[in-house]
């Protein structure tokens, strides 16, 4: 999601809150345990490098990181956890993408497609939504963190594509072998990051109000709260004013 500033702020305030908790750390470990798979060493593994950098920009202890990375080579025991990822339509029309890694597929997908119902949409077919989204990385800085001119700066020289300004956060997005090379140019500058991860971005976006503007928020918070659930993508669309509406009951 991006363009509409208020959700982007919210969104990335409750990952902040997320971190605090503990959940954050999870669905890292397990990137890099999947990553992992196809090679222990970051340097020969542009996934998995990705996912250490991710690890260190949460302050994750280099113990957890390592036992992550043996899982995925077996080096030590652990379930196997597969990655999928669910599509589906949200109340109001709006398009969904749910990235998971479980290590039972069953119960993730049963459990995702009651949660899909429950909210008002429902749960569609591999290729149904995927259409409307492309894959980006995508890089997200506090407002006072950087100015624009800096962070176009940086963005050219490391082959980043844009630079948003989404009221109290920057979005920088690029292409994804753009990733690290954008993650290493923000850390020479001294410049932290909120987030930096590769991301499915909505080509358009619904707008939505109402009734179906609540669902959506509710079926997004929801989704996001399940363990399994790595990531939400959705396209939706809601102004300032009906999210304070919202916020206000």
């Amino acid at each position: 999601m991006s363009g509409h500033s208020k959700w982007a702020t919210i969104k990335h305030k409750k990952a902040a809150t997320d971190a605090k908790r503990g959940k954050i750390f999870t669905s890292i470990i397990k990137e890099i345990s999947i990553a992992a798979r196809n090679g222990g060493d970051p340097d020969g593994n542009p996934r998995l490098r990705t996912a250490i950098a991710a690890a260190k920009g949460v302050s994750m202890p280099n113990d957890n990181i390592q036992k992550a990375i043996k899982r995925g080579t077996g080096e030590l025991e652990g379930g196997q956890i597969d990655e999928m990822m669910y599509e589906g339509y949200g109340p109001g029309g709006a398009a969904v993408m749910v990235a998971v890694a479980t290590d039972n597929k069953n119960r993730s997908v049963s459990e995702v497609r009651h949660m899909f119902g429950k909210y008002g949409g429902n749960m569609g077919e591999v290729g149904s939504v995927g259409w409307m989204f492309e894959r980006k990385s995508l890089i997200v800085i506090e407002i006072d963190k950087a100015t624009e001119e800096k962070l176009t700066d940086i963005a050219l020289d490391a082959g980043g594509d844009d630079v948003r300004n989404e009221g109290d956060i920057w979005e920088l997005i690029s292409a994804p072998e753009s990733h690290y090379a954008m993650i290493t140019a923000l850390g020479k500058a001294n410049i932290p990051t909120v987030s930096a991860d590769i991301a499915m971005l909505p080509k358009n976006t619904v707008k939505l109000e109402g009734k179906p503007a609540v669902a959506m928020l509710k079926l997004h918070e929801a989704l996001e709260e399940h363990d399994d659930v790595q990531k939400v993508y959705a396209n939706f669309e809601i102004d300032d004013s009906e999210l304070e509406a919202i916020a206000n009951g």
